[in-house]
């Protein structure tokens, strides 16, 4: 896929790129292919099909369709012109880069392996340098440069293993985490990717970000996995698409503000047709589960053919009895307990308030997370008796769901500690945000710096409706993406004081990790703490912290425990 950028486009331009991919791909004895072209707010999207072999010639071709269609309508691209770059202003010349191109890419036994592995029904994930067949305690990798003659492979050793894929704009995480929790409960081994790693059961096997397809190959190829989760974020699916080929379900947990003006996403509808791409993956029996409660997922799913699932805080919502009728699942709440139901079957799933991921029934969004995490579940197979046991213990210790919602006293001192990285994840954050009477509402505040400055003002007036009496501005460590140290934390404090705050309410501390003890040097009894904790370095850091000031029963006023050296 090529993306525009800076061009204004028009019919005539995309017709030229099309001209010239149809033509390039005949004369280098490629299928016909399937061609997209997609305009949006600023540029457009173009794409076309190609054999699976000829990938990297393929963008080639691309870029050199769309800069001779720019210089042919006497636009200036910036041209590409190098020994192994084909020339924009000469056909000829280009098919000869292109044919050597192609040539040196050429590998029939890939094309030979993939082909035997999808008559088979079988799972295929490839990247640079491994190609493997099935997934998790049925697959086999083999080097790219070392592939077998597929008639000479065993294949009733090959399988693959149920795979659920969970996207969304917040919740993605914690719902990935619940739900593996609950196939291990069943007896699975369970491997799982999200924005912390990757793992197998308790196992960490990678850290970091791996919510792509990156981490999703690393988790698919483990050994004696049984069952795959596989967080799926906009960025992985948008620059490298979706790993696994086959999945069982896929959850989109909502659709918010978020990311806007790259790769094409410029506004909801198209994030919500990015999201949606984790229904190509589902198999014959695959079921995509939704969120009633967000009015674009049910708008867009108007345009989806595979089945559905629904999950609403509601279970007696219109939809959800709607879809009861015509025979289908959903998940809901009726008479403060979630219930399961499948056409005229109810699952009694227990009371919301003894729920620990809820906070006594007050975070609604974490009851939608759950309630995802549930039918997913029951469709992977987890019982009811496991449903209801994890359910009601997920969340109590701090290593469930590190990082997510928890909750934490400390002499008096309420701190809540949440990834909340959106104006939608902050605000639902926030609301449950009561200080005692008399206490204070403190916060950190920071975003990363890929957000356009509206996106970055938006989260500070979030902050601003809550009226805080203190807040930190922060910088994000490894997520300044192009932005100067300092910039984001100046943009966000000149909009809390358009916005009304006072400047003596506002203290800058670029250091995530100090800016969090300054904080709590700052409480006294009462106050709430609300801290969205970001950098990957600064959470474990931030949470060995908390877990020491409670165990030695730390009281405001006094000193922290020393920092790490």
């Amino acid at each position: 896929m090529l993306e525009t950028c800076g061009v204004a486009i028009d019919a005539a331009l995309v017709s030229g790129w099309r001209e010239r991919v149809v033509e390039m791909s005949r004369r280098l004895d490629w299928p016909e292919q399937v061609l997209v072209a997609r305009a949006h707010a600023r540029d457009a999207s173009l794409a076309f099909s190609a054999p699976l072999d000829q990938l990297l010639s393929a963008t080639e071709v691309n870029e050199w369709a769309w800069l001779a269609a720019l210089l042919a309508a006497d636009h200036e691209p910036p041209l590409l012109f190098a020994p192994g770059h084909p020339a924009a202003w000469d056909t000829q010349l280009a098919l000869h880069t292109l044919q050597a191109h192609a040539r040196a890419e050429r590998d029939p036994t890939l094309c030979a392996l993939v082909a035997a592995s999808e008559a088979r029904g079988l799972g295929v994930l490839i990247d640079e340098d491994t190609l493997s067949i099935g997934m998790g305690n049925g697959c086999r990798s083999f080097a790219r440069n070392a592939l077998p003659d597929p008639a000479t492979l065993d294949w009733s050793a090959l399988h693959d293993v149920p795979v659920a894929l969970v996207t969304g704009s917040n919740g993605k995480t914690t719902t990935t985490r619940l739900l593996a929790a609950l196939t291990r409960a069943q007896g699975w081994h369970t491997a799982y990717t999200c924005t912390d790693g990757v793992h197998v059961d308790t196992r960490e096997l990678a850290a970091g970000d791996y919510s792509g397809p990156a981490g999703a190959r690393e988790a698919l190829r483990a050994a004696g996995v049984e069952m795959a989760i596989l967080e799926t974020a906009r960025g992985g699916l948008l620059r490298r698409g979706l790993a696994p080929t086959h999945a069982r379900c896929a959850i989109i947990t909502n659709l918010s503000d978020d990311h806007f003006g790259e790769y094409g996403v410029h506004d909801l509808d198209d994030l919500a047709f990015a999201k949606f791409a984790v229904a190509r993956a589902l198999d014959a029996h695959g079921m995509l589960i939704l969120n009633a409660d967000d009015a674009l997922l049910v708008r867009h799913a108007a345009n989806i053919s595979v089945p559905l699932a629904w999950f609403a805080l509601d279970a007696d919502a219109p939809l959800l009895r709607e879809h009861r009728a015509r025979g289908g699942i959903t998940c809901g709440v009726r008479d403060d307990r979630l219930v399961l139901e499948h056409g005229a079957d109810t699952h009694d799933l227990g009371m919301i308030e003894q729920m620990p991921l809820t906070l006594r029934g007050s975070a609604r969004y974490n009851i939608a997370n759950i309630a995802a995490a549930a039918i997913a579940a029951h469709l992977l197979g987890v019982d009811d008796a496991q449903l209801r046991s994890v359910l009601e213990r997920f969340g109590h210790s701090p290593q469930d769901n590190p990082g997510r919602l928890q909750d934490f006293e400390l002499g008096g001192v309420r701190v809540l500690v949440d990834y909340a990285h959106n104006p939608d994840g902050l605000r639902g954050l926030l609301q449950l945000a009561r200080p005692t009477s008399g206490g204070r509402l403190a916060l950190l505040l920071g975003q990363a710096g890929n957000r356009a400055d509206g996106e970055i003002r938006e989260l500070a007036g979030v902050a601003a409706e809550f009226a805080p009496n203190r807040i930190v501005l922060k910088d994000m460590s490894g997520m300044l993406r192009g932005r100067a140290v300092g910039e984001v934390p100046a943009l966000l404090r000149e909009e809390l004081l358009r916005r009304g705050l006072r400047d003596e309410e506002l203290v800058t501390c670029l250091d995530e990790y100090t800016a969090v003890r300054t904080l709590l040097t700052w409480a006294r009894p009462g106050d709430l703490l609300v801290l969205p904790i970001h950098g990957k370095l600064e959470r474990p850091k931030v949470g060995a912290l908390l877990a020491a000031m409670q165990a030695q029963h730390w009281a405001p006023g006094t000193p922290l425990p020393a920092a790490p050296g």
